[in-house]
């Protein structure tokens, strides 16, 4: 079939910024079973696409085993149309790539599913992924009929994807090539990140403490230590409520003599 790279929410804008015409078409062409146009119904909603369409399926439309396998995706099931021909499918499609692994030995551009993406995101025109069936692939007749093929990479020693796979990958390709969702993100749960001014005060007030303490030492390693210490806090992005409980955690540690600090029972044991 093909050889071998976000679920659509409010947060994800790749498919919500772009109209419904101009995203790709899923094309199954004589595709064998129901549980696969299903999971490539799925898939294809999860990332946003809803346009599917079936060429010759073994077993007719509609299919139980289709909708049942789409775990919900039923405005993709609802709306498949079915074709005689690949031809005909591919009749208001300007950029088609054919998704197959193996060498068919014809002088057409052969992309990934990224450069496929990339393609699609800066057309204008409406494009489309095929596949073949699970058993056959895709006939040289209807790779013919497409602009270039598509091959997945994968493990060149176990190369073998089924139809839901590929079509999950290559619609996910396209999908995270215009997505915008932020690739790292820390939730401080409304509070602001520290100032360097509130951590930096936070660094004197615990330095201070350790002098005392007698924990910097000895003094030629002091400046390494220092150094680790602030590394290790500036490391963790703390808000600004994280700096003041953590003052908080330093001033009740060292304003209470040694002999007056409450001893836990456990404690005790282990003295």
């Amino acid at each position: 079939m093909t050889s071998g790279g976000k679920a659509f929410t409010a947060t994800n804008q790749a498919s919500g910024a772009v109209s419904r015409a101009s995203r790709p078409v899923i094309l199954l062409v004589e595709p064998q079973l129901g549980d696969n146009i299903g999971a490539t119904a799925r898939a294809m909603l999860n990332f946003g696409l809803s346009d599917l369409r079936l060429v010759r399926p073994r077993d007719g439309w509609p299919n139980g085993r289709a909708r049942a396998t789409s775990s919900g995706a039923d405005e993709v099931i609802d709306a498949v149309r079915v074709f005689a021909t690949t031809a005909e499918a591919l009749a208001d499609v300007s950029l088609a790539f054919a998704t197959t692994g193996r060498d068919r030995a014809m002088a057409k551009p052969v992309v990934t599913p990224g450069e496929a993406a990339r393609q699609i995101w800066e057309s204008p025109a409406r494009a489309a992924f095929v596949f073949g069936s699970e058993r056959f692939g895709l006939s040289n007749e209807d790779i013919a009929l497409c602009d270039a093929v598509l091959t997945i990479p994968t493990n060149p020693d176990f190369a073998s994807l089924n139809l839901g796979q590929a079509v999950l990958l290559s619609v996910w390709s396209w999908f995270e090539a215009g997505d915008t969702t932020a690739p790292h993100k820390l939730d401080l749960q409304g509070s602001p990140p520290a100032s360097k001014e509130e951590l930096f005060g936070m660094f004197a007030h615990l330095e201070r403490e350790l002098d005392i303490a007698g924990f910097l030492f000895p003094p030629d390693k002091r400046e390494v230590m220092v150094r680790n210490l602030r590394n290790m806090f500036t490391r963790a992005q703390l808000s600004d409520q994280e700096v003041r409980t953590m003052r908080g955690v330093i001033t009740a540690l060292v304003k209470a003599p040694h002999a007056a600090r409450r001893i836990r029972p456990e404690d005790k044991e282990q003295t």
